[in-house]
């Protein structure tokens, strides 16, 4: 059974960081690109960051700058370090598994919160 389990969410300051952690299992965890997307209530889901297989990664605009993602192999997770919270990152982050191959399902986790306020 495939599960993507995120993290680390919370409520945090403005100016504030989190470490969101998103652990797999179930897959060759070598065979997938990660991602970090995220939704705000009433907007559509936002692609954050990735990272490949072989550690590239990739920000969308909202993240250049501040958050980090970076993956641990020996512990199938990947992590979206942020700093300088903005009220406007809060949003409902979830997880994403991208296969490498072809005809292999991609798989999502289930969202871990993340509130900006003070």
């Amino acid at each position: 059974q495939v599960q993507l389990v995120e993290s680390g969410g919370g409520l945090v300051q403005p100016g504030g960081s989190l470490r969101l952690s998103c652990v797999a299992s179930g897959i060759i965890f070598s065979s997938y690109d990660m991602a970090w997307y995220r939704q705000a209530p009433g907007n559509q889901r936002e692609w954050v960051a990735d990272i490949t297989v072989g550690g590239g990664t990739s920000y969308g605009d909202s993240a250049k700058g501040r958050f980090t993602i970076s993956r641990d192999y020996a512990k199938n997770t990947v992590y979206l370090q942020m700093t300088s919270l903005k009220p406007e990152d809060t949003a409902t982050y979830y997880c994403h598994a991208d296969p490498t191959g072809w005809g292999i399902p991609d798989y999502w986790g289930q969202g871990t919160q993340v509130t900006v306020s003070s």
